[in-house]
């Protein structure tokens, strides 16, 4: 299962005409995303954010937001 990609590696992949590179970047990036989306969000509630804010800052709604990252 890949975990990480460095920089250059991804920047082959996606790249690559190679169908197998190519959805590989794409998972690292999917999760790479989803790992930044979790840390701003523990963030903004951190700071008061309330759920609306949260979905507004997203393109989502408050009930989604909360229920992807409330605990």
């Amino acid at each position: 299962m890949l975990t990480v990609m460095d920089v250059e590696t991804l920047q082959t992949a996606v790249a690559s005409d190679d169908p197998a590179l190519g959805l590989r970047a794409v998972v690292a990036l999917r999760r790479l995303a989803d790992r930044l989306e979790a840390q701003h969000v523990a963030r903004a509630r951190l700071l008061g954010w309330s759920w609306e804010q949260v979905g507004d800052a997203l393109g989502t709604s408050r009930q989604a937001a909360h229920k992807k990252h409330g605990k």
